[in-house]
Order: structure tokens, then C-alpha cells, then sequence
């Protein structure tokens, strides 16, 4: 398993938060769209809507995929984690 030591600043604190529309947010995790609305829909992710359009806060999204073994292990071999190591080199 894939140690990643993290320092996350809390959503409030972060100046220009990035966000995600519901399909970036699935392709970055690794995880389904329908994933990704089960997280909306449990409270679990920062969201603001515009138009007719989710767009999801980028740290909770980190936040709530490492909270959970099995979408960390996603996030980690499937998702934007996969090329950690690489970057490393």
C-alpha cells in the first residue's frame, strides 16, 4: 500500500478553491459518475451549483476519498493517485 502523507487545509481556508464539474471529479478518483452523486447526495463533498450544473470543491473530493479504504485504494490505482510515483522520479 501507498503511504501519502497529507496536509490538508480545511475548504474555509483555502482562498481560490478549485472545482470540479461531476465527471472531472469521477475521472480524477478513478470512480463512476453515480460515485461521485452518492457523495452529493450523503453530505460528503462541497458542492455549489451553477446553471443546472454540480460543481464540487476539489479538497473535499480529496478529503472524502481518503476517508473510505475502498475509494482510497480507487483513488490510489485507478484515479490522479496512480501517478504519484511517477512524479517522485
Amino acid at each position: 500500500m501507498v503511504k501519502v502523507p497529507l496536509t490538508i487545509l480545511p475548504p474555509a481556508e483555502v482562498e481560490n478553491p478549485l472545482w470540479l464539474s461531476v465527471s472531472e471529479a469521477a475521472r480524477i478518483a478513478g470512480v463512476q459518475k453515480k460515485t461521485i452523486r452518492r457523495g452529493l447526495d450523503s453530505g460528503g463533498l462541497t458542492f455549489k451549483v451553477v446553471g443546472n450544473r454540480y460543481l464540487i470543491n476539489a479538497t473535499t473530493l480529496i478529503i472524502w476519498l481518503l476517508a473510505s479504504t475502498k475509494l482510497r485504494n480507487k483513488f490510489l490505482h485507478h484515479g490522479f493517485g496512480q501517478y504519484v510515483e511517477e512524479w517522485k522520479k
